[in-house]
């Protein structure tokens, strides 16, 4: 299946113009840095979790580097939602020196 991507720079543009961002990290991951305003869905409970997805819309799903949320947007894709991959994930959002949260979420 075709996932689109974008990149870290575009997703900051859309976050900012109010798109929703799915992580797909493991909560230990989550807590250590995170982009903020991401919803943490944990990649093996999104099945189960489909009701906190976005049914409408595009949305994005973000990792660490790529693969997990590349494996959840295929999926949820499948599944009729409109997901697309962040490329790089939350790696590449730290490394471009974007705005990022830590610690357990409010």
């Amino acid at each position: 299946m075709d996932v689109p991507e974008i990149d870290v720079d575009e997703l900051e543009h859309r976050l900012a113009a109010g798109a929703t961002l799915v992580d797909v990290r493991e909560p230990d991951e989550y807590e250590q840095v995170r982009v903020p305003g991401g919803i943490l869905v944990p990649l093996q409970s999104v099945p189960e979790r489909l009701g906190e997805v976005p049914s409408e819309g595009t949305f994005y799903v973000i990792c660490a580097k790529g693969g997990r949320s590349m494996a959840a947007a295929e999926f949820l894709r499948a599944e009729g939602r409109d997901a697309v991959n962040v490329a790089g994930g939350t790696t590449a959002w730290v490394e471009a020196g974007l705005p990022t949260e830590s610690g357990s979420p409010a």
